[in-house]
């Protein structure tokens, strides 16, 4: 049957026109009244309220002040070298050559404070090492000072005790006849000395001949008094030094010497 159109009377409109009207009403209230707050989202912006006012957008953010590092190694000691610093040490006598050939150095002592800072407590002197330089593969009679790290902890000389904290050996066979590579005395050279552990028994004076590691290794390497010219492998100091220096080294901060050649010991 077909379906006829049929033009809605007046009630159908009135009818009509009230539910549109009600419907704009409704979205238009919608629209105005705030959504209710989600709880969590509300006790956040009470707290910011209570903590006070933000900074504005274009304010910086407050820089943050790093903490400080402790220094690992003393200047000029490289990370290789670094590693073979026992850890309990915390006095280092650091001594540099300009070059591998060169035997003018430079001695600096240093200490490791509280906070784990290395800091210059004396030097720079100049010193002497070995006619020939530097060698990281020392042999007796190669007029080469052995670069690396080495212990120190025995001292001794001709001349008595100036205050020595290592355990000192005075005695009479600290002597140094002859003459030098230029032709300086050598005498008074051996007033006080501090030995090296590179190829002895560490804790017997410095006089003990034993070679660990044999004779052919040399041995009997020493910081000793200064005569004015290149050694034959120690590290030598003008006297005044030396005895600042025994008096300074001390066996409870476990002392040790770092030498060689600028380049070498910065690696």
């Amino acid at each position: 049957m077909p379906v006829r159109n049929v033009r809605p009377g007046p009630r159908v409109l009135t009818a009509a026109l009230c539910a549109t009207l009600a419907l704009i009403g409704y979205v238009k209230v919608s629209q105005e009244r705030p959504a209710a707050p989600n709880t969590a989202s509300g006790a956040r912006v009470a707290a910011a309220k209570n903590a006070g006012p933000e900074a504005p957008p274009s304010s910086p953010a407050s820089p943050v002040t790093p903490k400080p590092q402790a220094d690992s190694a003393p200047p000029g000691v490289g990370p290789v070298t670094r590693t073979r610093i026992p850890d309990g040490t915390s006095q280092v006598f650091v001594v540099t050559g300009r070059t591998q050939d060169t035997n003018e150095s430079t001695a600096v002592l240093y200490e490791r404070d509280p906070a784990g800072r290395w800091r210059r407590t004396a030097g720079p002197w100049a010193a002497h090492n070995a006619l020939r330089g530097w060698t990281d593969d020392h042999w007796a009679g190669d007029l080469r000072t052995p670069t690396g790290v080495f212990r120190l902890g025995d001292a001794g000389g001709r001349l008595p005790d100036p205050g020595s904290k290592l355990p000192y050996d005075q005695d009479e066979e600290f002597v140094s006849p002859g003459v030098g590579f230029l032709g300086e005395p050598l005498e008074g050279s051996f007033d006080y000395v501090v030995a090296i552990d590179y190829n002895r028994i560490p804790g017997t004076t410095p006089l003990n001949k034993e070679r660990p590691l044999g004779l052919e290794r040399g041995g009997g390497v020493w910081i000793h008094v200064d005569h004015g010219g290149p050694t034959q492998a120690c590290v030598s100091l003008t006297a005044d030094v030396m005895q600042q220096l025994l008096r300074a080294l001390d066996p409870a901060k476990e002392p040790v010497i770092v030498m060689g050649p600028a380049d070498t010991i910065a690696r």
